[in-house]
């Protein structure tokens, strides 16, 4: 007797389709579990048969064997439980075999089917095979009908399942018992009510997806209004945003690098649908996705503490998760106290830079996670906070040295723009003139970021931070003259490549705001301002 039924693996952040077959033949009784199977998949024998027998079915007292197909992709987690368990079932002939449908969902002991991570991917995967439904917990009902054309199936308990299997339909109103515990279905809507749920949450997909840009509005984020003063550093965030550049705020403790850093998020452009689709795919697969009536429309904002690990931050463990880095992917990635984070963490961030992707190799294989974010880091000069004021510094020379090197300076080429943070006097503080908003920065933002869809919109890439090296000369040309000030200045400053593509790719921003088709001599030198940080404290500290 043979069963067989689809359900889902997840491999990075896509769903994978798999065949979970059953096979029941004569011999000595046993229950083998096979398919390159993790120890949390192979533990699924004993919540099938104890759920099967608190059900009111037991395992054939046979030969059972259950095959996760293909066998060469490793299988992790507990959303196999309930296709192993009606496999079994279809294979003993107790319900009908379903052909079009995908399962997913893990067994209690008592029957109960438990909500799972991942039921986005998992879903957008049965849709692109081709299946019709999908049979999954109830907690994942409204993170699944986000994706419209597939039926989907809610239960709460393996009987319903069954039931289903059997008659085609859910009961509207649970009569189901668990044999062992005497605890009633959760299911107690009716037809009525199951009805309106799901009209709602149809409606919010409708809405969803004649959308493309939702607003990015977030009443909690502080506004650039409320910043005194700081007007280089307020510009610099604005051209960073304007064109996903990286930045570097240093300066002493208390000049405001925190607060307009948790600004950043009043002026980020909105996510059009597929930027919302992946960012949900990744926070579905973190965990971090359920009770949604929507995808995420707001792009993240991640400020994970210093003592975060290499793990934490490029992702990784047992089961592979994403990390910090890809839960900032199409929005910002703070690290707050820069020096402070382990060297050896840093470092990760060096690859996800340029590539816009990590890739964690294991024993189960490569998986890859989107990276796309926009760096923004802040930090003190030295460990006290006040060099290069050495009438408040009380840090000697070696302290110093040393505190800067935490930061490697392969790390400070990947970042765009460097922005010194100066102290604020006393008259600026007790000044009552208004300044400006997030709303006025973030209208500027949207026309640079509507030059560069118009730009870009032959390409792959759609920043200006993006422009690879073999298309500089091609979207930022030079005037003869200009060319000739931009040489003098890669020798006076002894530039590497990718620093003098990172000040043309800012200065094509800064033309972009200032409405410029061409780069000119201003947009250079603002660009070339962005870089006089890191000459000032790394090279001539450490060269001194």
């Amino acid at each position: 007797m043979y069963g067989k039924v689809y359900s889902s693996i997840l491999h990075g952040i896509d769903g994978t389709l798999i065949s979970v077959e059953t096979d029941i033949s004569s011999g000595m009784p046993s229950f083998e579990m096979v398919g390159f199977l993790s120890s949390e998949v192979k533990e699924a024998k004993e919540r099938v048969r104890s759920a099967l027998l608190n059900s009111g079915y037991e395992l054939p007292v046979q030969r059972i064997t259950v095959n996760l197909s293909p066998a060469n992709i490793r299988k992790s987690g507990s959303c196999y439980d309930l296709p192993i368990a009606l496999s079994i079932l279809i294979a003993n002939d107790d319900v009908k075999a379903t052909k079009d449908s995908m399962i997913i969902g893990e067994l209690g002991l008592d029957g109960h089917v438990h909500g799972i991570n991942g039921v986005l991917p998992m879903v957008l995967a049965a849709k692109e095979n081709g299946l019709k439904k999908i049979i999954l917990p109830s907690e994942n009902e409204v993170e699944a009908r986000l994706v419209p054309d597939i039926e989907i199936v809610p239960v709460d308990s393996l009987l319903e399942a069954i039931d289903y299997l059997k008659t085609g339909k859910l009961m509207p109103e649970s009569k189901y018992f668990f044999v062992a515990s005497g605890i009633k279905s959760v299911r107690h809507l009716d037809s009525k009510e199951n009805s309106k749920n799901n009209e709602n949450i149809d409606s919010n997909v409708q809405n969803l997806s004649g959308n493309k840009n939702i607003p990015n509005e977030d009443s909690a984020a502080p506004d650039f209004s409320d910043i005194k003063g700081q007007k280089m550093l307020k510009r610099a965030c604005e051209v960073a945003i304007a064109g996903m550049h990286n930045i570097l705020m240093i300066g002493p403790p208390g000049a405001g690098k925190t607060l307009i850093a948790k600004c950043i998020p009043s002026i980020l452009p909105p996510m059009t649908k597929d930027e919302q689709l992946e960012i949900s795919k990744i926070y579905s697969v973190s965990g971090m996705f359920s009770e949604r009536e929507k995808l995420l429309d707001r792009r993240p904002f991640r400020n994970p503490h210093h003592t975060i690990t290499e793990a934490g931050l490029a992702g990784g463990g047992n089961i592979v998760r994403p990390g910090e880095i890809s839960l900032a992917h199409n929005g910002v990635l703070f690290l707050d106290e820069l020096p402070e984070f382990s060297p050896s963490t840093l470092e990760v961030l060096r690859q996800p830079l340029e590539e816009k992707e990590v890739r964690l190799v294991r024993a189960s294989g490569e998986y890859k996670f989107p990276s796309n974010f926009v760096l923004v880091c802040a930090m003190n000069p030295c460990k006290c906070g006040y060099f290069p004021d050495m009438d408040k510094c009380r840090c000697t020379r070696s302290q110093i040295l040393k505190y800067l090197s935490r930061v490697s300076q392969p790390l400070i080429d990947r970042i765009d723009i460097t922005v010194e943070a100066r102290p604020l006097t006393f008259s600026l503080l007790g000044n009552d003139k208004k300044e400006e908003p997030s709303s006025e920065i973030r209208k500027r933002v949207l026309k640079c970021h509507e030059i560069e869809k118009k730009r870009f919109s032959k390409e792959q890439f759609n920043y200006n931070s993006e422009i690879p090296p073999g298309k500089i000369s091609l979207y930022c040309p030079l005037k003869e003259k200009d060319l000739a000030f931009m040489e003098d200045i890669y020798k006076s400053m002894s530039l590497t490549a990718r620093t003098y593509h990172k000040i043309l790719r800012v200065a094509r921003t800064i033309a972009d705001l200032d409405g410029s088709i061409d780069i000119e001599r201003k947009h250079l030198q603002e660009a070339i301002c962005y870089r006089s940080c890191d000459r000032k404290y790394w090279e001539n500290t450490l060269a001194s």
